[in-house]
């Protein structure tokens, strides 16, 4: 991680380059300003720029193997110190060697040895820190993808298992249905195997992350109310109004079939005579609407294993828009009544 810091084309590499190029020409600047020719200036902040980079590449050698740690932090301040001293002195001896015959340069060598290691050892002490803050940054933002990569497997697991959840929970129910029917009624209950036989065979085929218009949802709701119809007969009644423009919105797909299977259970439980179910859907500012109205009898107790679907329906929404104000209940006046709100995304 630490090479990665100095390797790659980043923003901290372009600093890097960009710091050197001003400090080879601000070096190369002060000292024609103090005397020395133009051209043993450039040569004179030439070396000592390549002395610095010498030494940055060094580092990046030493820490893309080993980055200290707890008591041996110190080597980040013992290792800069180092190399910045062996850099001052290949660019002093370096230096005399090139312009041996200039006796005011050689001296000006001796005079600024140690303010040139001085600053030589700041910059490499930088760059060490510059270059473990990226690191740390670098570490953090992939600690960062790999946990939000994980909780969107675990929140498509979920969905997928609560989806693999509802089939089955439909599917015993409408299993029950067929066992009634087998021996009373043999007809209906070949019908309603060949309706059950349709409806699964477009639902499973779906894809839960795939959005689908109202439209084709309520195509899907009418299969699933036939084979409610073969079981309750004459006494499921089921109302749609629907504006056009609802029905082009888009919806998680399978996800008001719990709710109206919801509705259907807690209105014909009890009731002994027809009843009939609303289902409106509306456009709303930003959200498709879908309300579901049926009749209860507030004096009969619930009926065992109710309320997967609604609590599925819920869980569902929260995975998918984090919000637990989606959805909401209503029971007043023998009427239980369910409010959707769908986001769109779009």
């Amino acid at each position: 991680m630490f090479s990665k810091a100095f390797s790659t084309p980043s923003r901290a590499n372009w600093v890097i380059q960009g710091a050197g190029l001003i400090w080879l020409l601000v070096t190369a600047s002060i000292l024609n300003y103090y005397g020395l020719s133009l051209a043993l200036a450039f040569t004179d902040a030439l070396v000592y720029a390549l002395a610095f980079l010498g030494g940055v590449v060094v580092l990046d050698r030493i820490f893309s193997f080993y980055i200290p740690k707890g008591a041996n932090t110190w080597l980040l301040l013992i290792l800069p110190l180092i190399l910045s001293l062996i850099g001052t002195l290949l660019h002093r001896y370096v230096g005399a060697w090139i312009f041996e015959e200039d006796d005011l340069y050689r001296k000006l060598l001796g005079d600024h040895f140690y303010l040139r290691w001085a600053i030589l050892a700041i910059m490499e002490a930088m760059v060490t820190l510059l270059a473990i803050v990226v690191s740390k940054l670098e570490q953090q933002e992939a600690s960062q993808k790999r946990e939000l990569h994980i909780m969107e497997l675990s929140k498509e697991a979920e969905l997928t298992q609560l989806r693999q959840q509802l089939q089955p929970h439909f599917l015993f129910n409408s299993l029950n249905s067929i066992n009634a029917l087998v021996v009373s009624e043999s007809k209906k209950a070949r019908e309603m195997v060949l309706q059950l036989s349709d409806f699964l065979r477009g639902t499973i085929r779906k894809d839960h992350q795939t959005w689908i218009s109202l439209e084709e949802e309520l195509a899907y709701l009418k299969l699933y109310l036939e084979i409610e119809k073969v079981r309750f007969g004459h006494r499921l009644q089921v109302e749609f109004e629907v504006s056009e423009e609802a029905s082009q919105m888009q919806l998680p797909q399978l996800l008001i079939q719990p709710l109206l299977e919801n509705a259907i259970k807690h209105g014909l439980y009890g009731i002994t005579g027809e009843v009939n179910i609303l289902i409106k859907a509306a456009k709303k500012q930003n959200y498709l609407i879908i309300m579901i109205e049926n009749p209860y009898d507030p004096e009969t107790p619930a009926q065992d294993g109710t309320g997967f679907g609604l609590s599925s329906v819920e869980r569902r929404l929260y995975l998918l828009f984090g919000r637990n104000d989606l959805l909401t209940k209503e029971a007043k006046n023998s009427t239980f009544s369910i409010e959707l709100k769908i986001p769109q995304l779009k």
